[in-house]
């Protein structure tokens, strides 16, 4: 069989779907497995052993004849379909299909997730959810090597901690002050390593202001060096956000710090083995202490 999986989203809500991409590659393993999603993740989801390959959804507007004929050829020849996109978008995709065996949320399909608290469910188990009823069984956790090394140019010390000052660009209330994050810096008892894009090099800077043993990758690694430096690491602690579901996911201790703009009891990164890490909310960051976090370490 062809068998296609749609996933789209943030570096988090991708690393959630980890065991699931997993689950699917277990129940098909005879079959040829597809994933189609967005640029920004096809060269990193290609090394992963899950897909056959990888296809790239440039997400067509509804007005955008060429740009959906397009899609519908991508969409189209798949024996059965599991939509983990779960969107508005999930009806248009499911027609464009032709309407296959389909695991979503779309009318008239063969899987409905139809649990009217799925909104409510943190994303591992809604996905989980959502797949045994297809008969997907998603239980242990995924094989994650395909993630580790690869980092040797950054000549990175024996034992660190991973530092993630950043969040969406369009979500400053999700970030603790970098300023706090220099302060941890300097009570660690290892160097600590800035991970980010580029725009957050500025924080980075911060960082360093206050100790020079930290080391700034912040906009000079790909996503899968990323996850190598992370994997290396003995700790991590940083905003809610993607590097910090890369840590979890590789089961590095840490300490993830939630603001009231997000909902940790849906979006918190988890450990391989379903565990929560250590979580801190504040409805605003800026009253979380440096002595918390620390007290917080793992």
């Amino acid at each position: 069989m062809r068998v296609l999986v749609i996933r789209h989203g943030a570096l988090g809500d991708i690393v959630l779907t980890f065991p699931a991409f997993e689950a699917i590659r277990r129940a098909h393993a005879g079959d040829v497995v597809v994933l189609l999603t967005t640029a920004g993740f096809a060269g990193f989801l290609e090394k992963s052993p899950w897909f056959d390959e990888v296809m790239v959804d440039a997400k067509p507007e509804a007005w955008d004849l060429p740009g959906l004929m397009a899609l519908r050829r991508q969409l189209r020849g798949f024996d059965v379909v599991y939509d983990l996109q779960t969107s508005s978008r999930s009806a248009r995709y499911f027609a464009l299909a032709g309407k296959p065996r389909w695991s979503g949320i779309s009318a008239g399909c063969c899987w409905p997730h139809d649990n009217p608290k799925r909104d409510f469910l943190h994303s591992r188990e809604r996905i989980a959810e959502q797949l045994a009823k297809a008969g997907v069984k998603v239980a242990g956790a995924p094989n994650l090597s395909w993630l580790r090394g690869g980092v040797e140019r950054f000549r990175l010390p024996a034992k660190y901690a991973v530092l993630v000052p950043g969040a969406s660009a369009h979500r400053p209330e999700k970030r603790w002050p970098e300023q706090k994050f220099g302060a941890l810096a300097v009570r660690l008892a290892m160097p600590a390593v800035v991970v980010g894009g580029k725009d957050e090099a500025p924080l980075a800077a911060v960082i360093r202001s206050f100790t020079q043993r930290a080391l700034d990758l912040t906009g000079k690694t790909d996503l899968s060096e990323l996850a190598g430096v992370v994997a290396g690491a003995v700790l991590a602690v940083g905003n809610d956000t993607g590097p910090m579901h890369l840590a979890a996911a590789l089961s590095v201790p840490s300490v993830v710090l939630f603001s009231g703009a997000s909902d940790p009891a849906l979006t918190c990164p988890r450990y391989p083995d379903g565990g929560w890490p250590s979580v801190l909310q504040a409805p605003h960051l800026s009253g979380v202490s440096v002595a918390q976090v620390v007290a917080a370490l793992p």
